[in-house]
């Protein structure tokens, strides 16, 4: 591997001009695609062979005019203050609007909430249901648009008019405040080089690593459909790993300009060294981020797969187009150009990584000690998880979502903002209209809150039944609700012979929950064990990768309580601009263990691989150790620093989903980095010694030899020993 890419790297170095000209052609293809062939992306969230999804695809074919599964949207309306609706005024201003939803964009449906008696009983608040044929991520910009305008207009009738529902939210999209991560990643990088040039290439290279990406999924979403948080997880993991892999090049690149190689062979040897370690640490990420999709949940299998791609492409650029900047850029690159910064410790002084490290060594079963108390302090809270999927309550306070939704608990109640579609299939009973209203006594003698009269398809072997909660759409007590309807469902299928099933956003966000909640634990599974191996071939070793494997686990651990802190307890979130708090996004643990596992092993493969390196060129297995931090502790902050402010740059944005992945994902980034990376490690590798190396001598025998440490780096290839001349 370490020949390969150095091969690659002076390639890459001599070919400079063709290498660049390559990838800046694919760039503007890729963006030339981007604009002309681009789709729409999609909010919704659904997995197959679930009840409600079932439930939903039964109904397209036997229901269609019911338009179950397209996007819906609530108005919320309430009368003048002090009034009613028993106004012949305010009753006729309600029906005026009405009338311009019914005009509106792409609407398919309007309820008359005095026909369907959705009035609430102090008369005060009247409730329109709207729908659309089309699902909600469908709609345009223009189409919410036209739905707010129309709704609106009963304010000049002096009315209070609230918007809620899936059809009046907008994919989430990135802005300017997370820029503010690259500005800060920009400083670190130009204080760890102390050169405003060395601190631009990993700017330089991962833009252009995360504009290929983004081009291209772009591109795709016009032949698939792309969830519309894809482009957002591949932004976050380019835009850092992108920096990350280029930092960590450029730093060995100077280390052997200082070793006094020429410019060409410093490129070579640092793409063959920390190329090495870049390729394996980008393996790690790509395996995590590709298992989502043998876990059953397809949109989760797109995120994953589209960042997997970026991530690809991060390392392709690291290991090619970054030693030919390196040709352009000659000896600029080197020194610092900056006064007060030097990039690194003075001649003859220690490096605050080596001091580190022989500290913990010192103290090391202190450190270990602390270190696994505080993480453990820190994963409390995760023992309160409740997962869930976005609604309005969840919405900022001051957004119409979050208003509709209060108007209509106050109104209705809070169940009255998640109904249940029940679904009656009665083509297999002999009696449908007696299954029908035993199935509606069933239900009710549940404790609903309601139930609407049943609505019949015109073959008349379908029924629906819209069933109101008397809790919430994200409250236990509802998921217990499905349940208990869907236990009714199998005793009346056997007395009546219908099929019953339940279905509708609430029960559909129900299933998806439970599904990701399922998955989460043979997800974790496939990526440790696949890793596992992975990395038991980078570094020769059963107890290193063990190790990485068991500290990571507590980093997810760690991490996932502070989500539960911030955003479910409220903790703090004042202070991180998180306005809503309430159940933890129900795809977030999933997609928190993949990402973070490759990001996590990063650090573990750029820290130990130097360990490695120093170990196998002869050097006692305690100053192995000291010798990696040495060469490899600024790096590994550096690039823990940058990683964590691009993802902190996305708990500023708007949508509540990114908040909480970039809070969890800079969080988690910080734990491992500098609490299990920076303190656990050395402190373990130091109890242990040699023995950290162990490995079977027939699985050594097994294991093909990588080289990922650059050992035979230690003399020159072949092509450039020198040629015996005879005399």
């Amino acid at each position: 591997m370490a020949t390969f890419l150095y091969r690659l790297g002076r390639a890459s170095f001599r070919r400079r001009w063709l290498v660049t000209g390559v990838w800046a052609a694919l760039l503007i293809v890729l963006g030339i695609g981007a604009v002309g062939l681009s789709g729409q992306l999609t909010n919704a969230v659904t997995i197959p062979g679930t009840e409600a999804q079932r439930a939903i695809d039964h109904l397209k074919s036997t229901f269609p005019e019911a338009g179950i599964g397209g996007g819906t949207a609530r108005v919320a309306i309430a009368a003048p203050e002090g009034q009613t609706f028993t106004d012949p005024a305010n009753k006729a201003a309600v029906e005026r609007v009405v009338a311009a939803i019914e005009n509106a964009p792409e609407v398919a449906r309007v309820t008359d909430p005095f026909k369907t008696r959705a009035v609430s009983p102090d008369g005060t608040v009247a409730l329109v249901q709207v729908g659309y044929d089309q699902q909600a991520f469908a709609l345009t910009d223009a189409d919410r648009a036209g739905l707010e305008k129309a709704a609106r207009s009963g304010e000049s009738a002096g009315l209070t008019v609230e918007l809620g529902g899936d059809a009046t939210r907008a994919a989430p999209a990135t802005g300017a405040t997370e820029i503010l991560g690259v500005l800060v990643a920009a400083l670190v990088l130009v204080i760890t080089f102390g050169s405003l040039l060395a601190a631009g290439l990993p700017l330089l290279t991962a833009l252009v690593g995360v504009g290929v990406g983004m081009a291209g999924i772009t591109t795709a979403s016009g032949f698939l459909e792309l969830n519309a948080n894809t482009p957002v997880l591949a932004l976050m993991i380019g835009l850092a790993v992108g920096i990350d892999y280029a930092l960590f090049i450029v730093s060995r690149y100077r280390n052997e300009l200082a070793r006094g190689l020429d410019h060409e062979r410093a490129a070579a040897r640092a793409v063959g060294t920390a190329g090495s370690a870049v390729v394996f640490a980008g393996l790690t990420v790509i395996v995590a981020l590709a298992g989502l999709t043998v876990v059953g949940i397809p949109f989760l299998g797109e995120m994953g797969v589209a960042a997997a791609i970026t991530v690809a492409v991060a390392v392709l650029i690291a290991i090619t187009l970054l030693p030919a900047v390196l040709g352009f850029a000659g000896d600029r690159v080197r020194g610092a150009r900056i006064r007060g910064l030097n990039g690194g410790p003075k001649p003859g002084r220690t490096s605050m990584g080596e001091r580190w490290a022989r500290l913990v060594a010192r103290r090391r079963v202190s450190a270990l000690v602390i270190a696994l108390l505080g993480l453990g302090l820190l994963a409390v809270p995760a023992a309160s998880m409740q997962l869930g999927l976005p609604n309005d309550a969840n919405a900022a306070p001051d957004s119409s979502q979050h208003k509709a939704y209060e108007l209509v608990s106050k109104g209705f109640g809070p169940g009255a903002n998640g109904p249940l579609t029940v679904v009656v299939d009665t083509s297999g009973s002999a009696n449908p209209q007696d299954a029908v209203q035993q199935t509606v006594r069933r239900i009710e003698a549940l404790g609903v809150a309601g139930t609407t009269p049943p609505q019949h398809n015109r073959a008349g072997d379908t029924t629906l039944l819209t069933v109101i909660p008397r809790t919430g759409p994200s409250d236990a007590a509802t998921e217990d609700l499905v349940g208990k309807i869907r236990a009714a469902g199998g005793t009346l299928h056997d007395t009546t012979g219908a099929e019953i099933s339940v279905t509708g956003q609430t029960a559909a966000n129900i299933d998806v929950s439970a599904k990701l909640a399922g998955a989460m634990i043979p997800y974790l599974a496939l990526i440790v064990g696949l890793a596992f191996l992975l990395l038991m071939l980078v570094f020769r070793s059963v107890i290193v990768p063990l190790k990485a494997t068991l500290g990571f686990l507590a980093s997810v651990a760690a991490t996932f309580g502070a989500v539960v802190a911030v955003f479910q307890w409220g903790w703090l979130a004042g202070a991180l601009g998180v306005e809503s708090t309430g159940p933890i996004m129900s795809m977030l643990p999933i997609l928190l263990i993949g990402v973070l596992f490759g990001l996590a092993m990063d650090y573990q493969v750029f820290l130990v691989t130097r360990m490695r390196e120093e170990y196998v060129h002869g050097a006692p297995a305690g100053e192995a150790m000291v010798a990696g931090f040495r060469h490899g502790a600024r790096v590994v902050v550096a690039a823990a620093l940058i990683m964590t402010s691009v993802f902190a740059g996305f708990v500023l944005a708007q949508d509540s989903l990114i908040q909480s992945i970039g809070f969890a994902l800079a969080v988690g980034v910080a734990v491992d980095a500098f609490v299990v990376r920076m303190t656990i490690v050395p402190a373990v590798m130091s109890l242990l010694g040699k023995r950290a190396w162990w490995l079977p001598r027939w699985l050594d025998r097994l294991l093909p030899n990588v080289d990922v440490e650059g050992e035979k780096l230690t003399e020159p290839p072949r092509e450039e020993r020198p040629v015996p001349v005879p005399v």
